[in-house]
């Protein structure tokens, strides 16, 4: 074999080992489960952004609305346990705790729905300023919380499948022991009926 015969056979075997390399998943299942981590990382980030912005805006509006201090009140409460609840990113298969952290969020998001009722009922409130700055505020901050979910869900959808099809199914479960991540789930309590706003 001349040396030209042995370069051409050692680039050879170097491109058929990449070759293989690159379809095993031993890149992909990590790069999968950081862009998981990520986008359960902007999820939080959501989260906290509307329970540190809430407590300033109500404080602002609380002034408006004395009248309706046990439904403001009730959104600080429900802020204040919803940020005590957290899910651990290296748990992030265990269904479990994502239920009670979707849980306390939905009690929140419930406060707030009250809230937004209130509004509904006392339109002398809506002429403020201050109140539709909250309104606007709260109405863009669960927007953010939604597109967040989403990311993260369509994020674990693709780590899922990846571990899951052939041939990174091997390299999944051989080298990273992977296990499929929960995804966020919408919450059974009034999610199939519309809001009712009554006067």
């Amino acid at each position: 074999m001349t040396i030209a015969n042995r370069r051409s056979a050692t680039l050879a075997a170097v491109a058929a080992a990449g070759l293989l390399l690159s379809g095993c998943g031993v890149n992909s299942i990590p790069a999968k489960e950081e862009a998981v981590k990520a986008k359960w990382a902007d999820v939080e980030n959501q989260y906290q952004r509307r329970a540190d912005l809430i407590p300033n805006l109500v404080a602002t509006v609380k002034g408006y609305a004395a009248q309706e201090k046990d439904v403001l009140e009730g959104v600080t409460k429900a802020r204040a346990s919803a940020t005590q609840v957290t899910v651990d990113p290296t748990k992030l298969s265990d269904p479990a705790q994502l239920a009670q952290f979707e849980q306390a969020q939905g009690a929140l998001g419930q406060s707030l729905g009250r809230l937004l009722m209130t509004v509904e009922k006392y339109p002398e409130l809506k002429s403020n300023e201050q109140f539709m700055a909250l309104q606007s505020q709260l109405e863009g901050t669960e927007n953010r919380i939604a597109v967040a979910r989403r990311d993260y869900n369509l994020a674990v959808q693709d780590y899922n499948t990846e571990i899951r099809t052939f041939p990174t199914l091997i390299t999944a479960k051989v080298v990273y022991g992977a296990q499929p991540i929960a995804p966020f789930k919408a919450t059974t309590v009034n999610a199939d009926k519309a809001p009712e706003v009554k006067f």
